[in-house]
């Protein structure tokens, strides 16, 4: 088996990643994997060896956290299952890991595609589990005829470790944003306000896993935080609570702290840093720039329509829209990633 060329983009997420994406995926050579990782998660990574049967089913596994918030109609908009729905529903069959961002991302009927995926993967020897993602990597690209593959999840700096750790050869690129741009969408957005309350419940509790949790522990959390951890509950406890924006700069700061200290450890040549704003004021230099980084050829006519799909209404959006006040203590949160940037550049 050829293994594909293989780039993780990791960072904090509302940093442009997502139109990144789709950019990619216009990229004749490159298989872009949207939300890959955020999607499998850890149960994808279990120690020993496993059967194909086993590595499907922790592809076709729902993902807890997401499917509790699909059902309680706390919807993000990186979930492009829920927009056109298929065969499966949270409400009943559950929404397969891979279907709910991945597959939608790749294929107009991602139904289908899952079911290609489970008769390629079921009969697989057992290997370790980074050898069956690395095979499922080099069948997409066979699939799909592309040479690279590209996986880009928001929220991802923390994975960056054990993904070098499991596939040593890999490319790191870690893309950010102007720190209080970035923490003002992350504070609009459903699922960093709930990853926001969950980090809540943390501090409250002291559980560093929410499976530790005991009657106990539940007892130290006020009526609007306890129900959050049920299957099911009511969209207003993420939606309506009063959050300080200084929490979104604390978890900005120290997400782009992750990434920075982590790219700094690679060797030459396999960590690469991609800012938001460049992006924006130099696309062509910058996008050729990831092009070659990851393994394929810049095509002008690419680069011609990736242009296209960048946006740039978002920039500056916190120095447009809080006070003085709140932009001063959002910024002052936001210092300590803005300090890490300028010592690791």
């Amino acid at each position: 088996m050829i293994l594909p060329t293989l780039t993780f983009v990791i960072g904090t997420g509302r940093s442009g990643s997502t139109a990144l994406s789709r950019i990619l995926n216009t990229h004749p050579d490159v298989l872009s994997l949207n939300e890959y990782m955020a999607s499998v998660g850890d149960t994808a990574f279990p120690p020993g060896r496993l059967s194909g049967a086993q590595f499907w089913d922790t592809l076709f596994r729902p993902t807890p956290y997401f499917a509790a918030m699909i059902r309680s109609g706390v919807l993000m908009p990186e979930f492009l299952y829920t927009r056109r729905p298929g065969r499966y529903s949270a409400q009943t069959t559950g929404i397969p890991a891979l279907s709910l961002m991945v597959l939608p991302h790749l294929s107009d009927d991602p139904d289908a595609l899952l079911d290609e995926i489970r008769a390629a993967v079921t009969d697989w020897p057992e290997r370790r589990a980074a050898a069956h993602h690395e095979a499922l990597f080099a069948w997409l690209c066979t699939r799909f005829g592309r040479s690279a593959v590209v996986e880009r999840s928001g929220y991802s700096t923390g994975w960056a470790p054990k993904l070098r750790t499991a596939f040593p050869y890999a490319r790191f690129v870690h893309l950010f944003r102007n720190g209080p741009d970035c923490a003002l969408s992350m504070s609009r957005h459903s699922g960093y306000r709930t990853i926001t309350l969950m980090r809540e419940i943390r501090e409250r509790t002291g559980a560093e896993d929410f499976s530790d949790l005991t009657a106990d522990h539940l007892r130290l959390l006020p009526p609007d935080l306890a129900p959050l951890l049920e299957e099911r509950f009511d969209p207003a406890l993420v939606r309506d609570r009063d959050l300080p924006l200084r929490r979104f700069g604390t978890l900005w700061s120290e997400l782009v702290a992750q990434g920075t200290e982590f790219i700094g450890s690679l060797p030459a040549g396999q960590g690469a840093t991609l800012a938001y704003e460049d992006l924006l004021d130099r696309p062509r230099t910058e996008l050729a720039r990831l092009a070659a980084f990851a393994g394929v050829q810049p095509h002008g006519e690419w680069l011609d329509g990736a242009c296209g799909l960048l946006d740039d209404s978002r920039r500056g959006t916190a120095a447009k829209e809080l006070t003085a006040t709140e932009l001063g203590d959002l910024t002052a949160s936001c210092a300590p990633g803005m300090r890490a940037l300028a010592s690791g550049q």
